[in-house]
């Protein structure tokens, strides 16, 4: 579906890529891979048309659409988040106009015989088309599903977009693309914002997306999910494994060691030559054995074994201090902002020693409870630390929150105390800030790098209460596998909230979910709680079609009731009578049901669909034709009064 060409990106001298080709095809699943500064995101940028590479070209055929979602760009605001959503539907928009004016003309003119009024109905009876083929009926409930499934409640619906946060507004520019159902999603750090609910739904989203998918994560558990391809970006080449990321894992620690030992066996090659050629220099007899040899050796092209970024944060949380055994008390907790009310009640004990986890949509009062926690803000009720307890609290937005004209020394330096102080520079280097790199400012640096300082700040004192907010945002893979192990070996308190799976499995064993109001307390691990919201959904969605159902029965018992209004309850052979038609127009429904679905599998294959579109357009025109003439089809000056056809093996006529 689209090709890069031999593509080469040069920056001053350096190659970002050099001389790379690969196919993406039209149902694919890429996950890119490589370390911080590869060129992931520029490749996306190169796919999406946004940037042009320096060599080679990247072929995308014409009627190719791409919905391409970066990780930071720039939020229209003036609209409500319906009305922003909306306007992914662009074409059925501009359809919806056209469609107006022509209706209006065919029902002032009057020249119903000429040709131009012809094109009219034919144009009309194209747009009709076009809009039941792109969705056009289903557009109001298409948008609701999507922004439903990304978290938003039917009362955001009409609020404006400026209300939200940038991690909402990613949210709605994420729904526009999912609309406008491109044939390939580029998709980078897209679940960055979205809360575990949300990622599975885009999970299973992405499951029934007809397109092809490429997209960056470093959420392992959605790459898992959701790729089945991965190309790994290293050193400008790229390397193309079909299959997901936790096997691709595998196969490049395969792929290195071959690369090593191919490269120990060539050196073995090369010392043993050189050997030779210092023994035969000399000799006259022997010399042109060895030029030969020499030229051998420059002629050998050199085994290069790929220069993996296998530099990683090292660090302990320090020995905590020491703390009574209840470490938090919250007893009727609550908040709210204005008028609106976040949660209510709440009632739990943490004991020390625990790793809890806060779970639960977005917007539904886990960073609140946080701050509650770290007494950032007024509340409700009672929220207690017990005895001698030291929290360290790491906020979500905590990296936006450093000094962007300090340098990443300074950030340190200034908050370190007795002997840590000695340790700065030693610290700042356990989390990868080495060399000339603590002379940074803080402005400068990336996502990642100012997550690391964050992180660098709670090992300044001994703690016992750890409170991470979102810790793993910005953070790379591997940074994530070594904060969550010293988490777990961590002999404090934890009480965190994550959106990512993968870290918080085997770290929380004990779970309070923020739910429609309330907290709700699961003793389970994030795997068990997963199953158990999954079964929750499934449920729901079955009672929404019982309901749907139910509700369809009861229709038809009005109907039936309405054609036989007046009923003797004692009268048993009208009651068989009635309940008999009742269980024949249930087997009826069950019969069109089963109808609808072969139906839905026929027009799933394309070529009966296109062959139902074509023969629909005929239907429609001859139809169209029928209105205006009263009766009479004209066609190139001959008048036909009895038209015969054929549409679907079917035969129609009329006059």
């Amino acid at each position: 579906m689209i090709s890069v060409n031999s593509v080469t990106v040069s920056f001053g001298g350096f190659n970002l890529f050099d001389n790379i080709s690969f196919l993406i095809n039209s149902k694919d699943r890429i996950g890119l891979a490589g370390k911080n500064g590869a060129g992931k995101s520029t490749m996306l940028k190169l796919i999406a048309g946004e940037e042009n590479p320096t060599k080679g070209d990247i072929s995308t055929p014409r009627d190719i659409t791409i919905g391409y979602l970066p990780q930071d760009m720039i939020h229209q605001h003036g609209r409500t988040v319906f009305e922003e959503t909306e306007t992914a539907f662009a074409e059925i928009q501009k359809l919806e106009v056209k469609l107006e004016n022509i209706n209006h003309q065919l029902e002032t003119r009057t020249d119903y015989e000429s040709e131009s009024y012809m094109r009219l109905i034919e144009e009309q009876t194209d747009i009709y088309t076009r809009l039941d083929m792109i969705g056009a009926g289903s557009k109001n409930e298409e948008i609701e599903k999507i922004l439903k499934g990304l978290g938003f409640a039917r009362k955001d619906f009409d609020r404006q977009t400026a209300e939200f946060s940038g991690g909402w507004r990613m949210r709605i520019e994420l729904a526009k693309i999912l609309l406008q159902k491109p044939h390939i999603l580029l998709l980078d750090e897209p679940t960055n914002h979205l809360d575990i609910e949300a990622i599975i739904w885009l999970e299973e989203f992405m499951e029934t997306f007809s397109g092809a998918v490429m997209l960056i994560s470093h959420d392992k558990t959605f790459l898992d999910n959701v790729t089945q391809r991965t190309i790994e970006i290293v050193n400008g080449k790229t390397y193309d494994y079909k299959t997901n990321y936790s096997r691709y894992l595998e196969l490049r620690q395969e792929r290195i060691e071959q690369q090593e030992n191919a490269a120990k066996n060539q050196q073995k090659i090369i010392n043993q030559t050189e050997v030779l050629i210092d023994k035969y220099r000399a000799k006259a007899s022997k010399a042109s054995f060895a030029q030969s040899l020499i030229k051998k050796l420059d002629r050998m092209e050199k085994v290069e074994v790929d220069d993996l970024d296998t530099s990683v944060m090292r660090f302990r949380f320090p020995q905590p201090a020491h703390s009574g055994k209840i470490v938090l008390t919250v007893e009727d907790a609550g908040k709210k902002y204005g008028d609106k009310r976040i949660f209510s009640d709440a009632r739990f004990i943490i004991t020390k020693g625990e790793k809890i986890g806060l779970v639960g949509r977005n917007g539904e009062g886990k960073s609140t409870m946080m701050k509650m926690i770290a007494k950032k803000v007024d509340h409700e009720g009672t929220v207690q630390l017990g005895h001698s307890v030291l929290p360290g609290y790491f906020e979500q937005d905590q990296e936006e929150k450093l000094d962007p004209k300090k340098t990443v020394f300074e950030t340190i330096d200034e908050l370190a105390v007795g002997e840590v102080r000695k340790q700065v520079r030693g610290l700042l280097g356990s989390f990868l800030f080495g060399g000339e790199d603590i002379d940074k400012k803080v402005q400068v640096l990336s996502g990642g790098e100012r997550g690391r300082l964050a992180l660098c700040k709670l090992l300044l004192e001994p703690y016992n209460l750890l409170l991470m907010d979102e810790p793993t945002n910005h953070l790379d893979i591997r940074s994530k596998e070594v904060l969550k192990s010293a988490i777990q070996d961590y002999e404090g308190t934890v009480i965190m909230v994550s959106h990512d799976r993968d870290f918080m499995k085997g770290i929380c064993h004990r779970l309070f979910e923020f739910r429609d109001g309330h907290v709700r307390e699961h003793l389970c691990d994030i795997e068990e709680f997963m199953q158990l919201r999954k079964v929750e959904r499934l449920n729901e969605l079955d009672l929404d079609k019982k309901a749907n159902k139910q509700e369809a029965l009861g229709s038809v018992q009005q109907k039936v009731a309405e054609q036989k209004p007046v009923v003797d309850k004692t009268n048993d052979a009208e009651k068989k009578q009635l309940l008999s038609k009742l269980k024949k127009t249930e087997e009826a429904i069950e019969k069109l049901e089963l109808e609808i679905k072969l139906a839905d599998e026929k027009l799933a294959d394309q070529a009966n669909y296109e062959k139902l579109m074509n023969d629909q357009v005929f239907f429609y025109q001859l139809l169209k034709a029928k209105a205006s003439t009263g009766g009479r089809i004209n066609k190139m000056g001959r008048s036909f009064q009895f038209v015969k056809f054929v549409i679907s093996n079917a035969t129609y006529t009329f006059e």
